[in-house]
């Protein structure tokens, strides 16, 4: 079966259309040195959420015989979605698409043809812009190598990542950050409720069904082989996402300040609530469990983390504790799904709360920024529910026709043998351990 080669063609594709059309005149701007160099900050901050934050969190939780294909998963995406932003997704996503603008960017600006080293976005370079959105490109389609570990096909995460980052984020980037439909009826998503969390969710959860169980699900699974590694790189993701939150700014303000926060308050919330749940119910606080809140509680309140104040960082907090472990259960217990490291019930429920959420925390009153001029909170409510449903359906449709076309062109799941073997030896010859 044809796998790398897939993956070569389309990027190809694209760059034979880029070098086909003419690149965007940019508007005159003035530099600001001060947010160029937070945003410059930021970016690495991000890029350390995925390498190595998310591929040690992941690591840790997964087989020792399977730590290394999760590390490689998460590094190979961070290779592969570099090249494709480069390649043509960040100009669907961010680009002028004339008449289509409202649904998808052109190709303007693939291969940055037509951007200088001089151009602005705002007031920072564009290709400080460009870094900073890419380093979220990254870790987006990096948050789904949660629901597929110790049995997926390593073809298949790249073809899948590849067209995800095309199909998907691209278009919704574009919809709510890219002055798209959804960003012109004022949905409100600061730093990625629904354009990462969201999408990645609901992406993860059909693919993981798709995909089938692991061996054992759900009475039998092993436990995660190392806690300590990925207590460490959950640190590094709280660390992180400081960049995350307060750098989608895209200065350094007030509104920077805040973001940086009230995610630290919604975190640390968060993961009390979670740890202080499994306490009473199975008489022991687990590591595990306190620092899957914490990343409850930075999934939540990411597209708010720009609107609201302290005390609504704290209710999203307790929200975001509260409601994502209920989702755990839901989607493993319930509807049966192996979402291995919990990507819906803690990315997507998180994502999708903290974004209704915002339309009631945000008003002044609670200490928020406010909502828009004459805009009240139910038809705020009404705009954002929208925009749930809107990404939901599109990740859930694009998801399901991604998953068909890599299954026929790489297959998606390994053979039996290669499970009981571990993916680290069979896929790629390598072993995390020596004993």
């Amino acid at each position: 079966m044809v796998r790398i080669p897939g993956i070569i063609l389309l990027a190809v594709a694209i760059a034979g259309v880029a070098f086909l059309l003419p690149g965007q005149a940019h508007a005159a701007a003035t530099l600001s040195n001060g947010n160029t160099a937070w945003i410059l900050t930021s970016t690495a901050l991000v890029l350390f959420m995925t390498l190595p934050g998310l591929a040690l969190f992941y690591a840790g939780l997964v087989q020792s015989k399977n730590v290394l294909s999760v590390m490689m998963h998460c590094f190979s995406i961070a290779c592969l979605m570099s090249v494709l932003w480069l390649a043509g997704a960040y100009s669907l996503a961010f680009s002028d698409g004339g008449a289509a603008n409202a649904f998808i960017g052109g190709l303007g600006k693939a291969f940055f043809s037509g951007v200088g080293k001089e151009t602005l976005s705002g007031d920072i370079p564009e290709s400080v812009f460009f870094m900073f959105q890419m380093t979220f490109a990254i870790i987006t389609p990096g948050l789904i190598v949660g629901a597929y570990p110790e049995r997926i096909r390593f073809g298949a995460v790249l073809l899948f990542s590849a067209l995800w980052l095309i199909l998907v984020y691209a278009p919704v980037t574009h919809w709510i950050w890219g002055g798209g439909w959804l960003a012109k009826m004022g949905v409100m998503d600061f730093a990625g409720g629904l354009v990462v969390h969201a999408t990645a969710g609901t992406s993860a959860l059909l693919l993981a069904y798709m995909l089938g169980a692991r061996k054992g699900f759900p009475t039998e699974l092993r436990p995660p082989h190392n806690p300590g590694m990925s207590m460490i790189g959950a640190a590094m993701l709280w660390v992180g996402w400081f960049g995350f939150n307060a750098g989608s700014a895209l200065a350094a303000d007030t509104s920077a300040g805040m973001a940086m926060l009230v995610t630290h308050i919604s975190a640390a919330t968060a993961s009390l609530v979670w740890m202080v749940i499994e306490w009473k119910k199975f008489g022991k606080p687990s590591l595990i469990g306190i620092i899957t809140g914490m990343v409850a509680g930075l999934a939540t309140i990411t597209p708010a983390s720009g609107f609201v104040g302290p005390f609504g960082g704290f209710v999203i907090g307790l929200a975001g504790g509260l409601i994502c472990y209920w989702a755990v259960g839901l989607v493993k217990k319930r509807w049966g799904i192996d979402d291995s490291l919990d990507v819906f019930a803690v990315h997507g429920v998180g994502g999708i709360t903290g974004t209704m959420l915002v339309a009631v925390l945000a008003i002044p009153a609670l200490g928020g920024a406010g909502l828009a001029e004459g805009v009240s909170m139910g038809q705020q409510l009404s705009t954002q529910a929208l925009g749930v449903v809107a990404t939901v359906l599109w990740s859930v449709a694009l998801t399901f026709i991604i998953v068909k076309v890599t299954m026929a062109m790489t297959g998606l799941r390994v053979s039996d043998d290669e499970i009981t073997e571990g993916l680290d030896v069979s896929a790629h010859g390598e072993s995390g351990y020596n004993f």
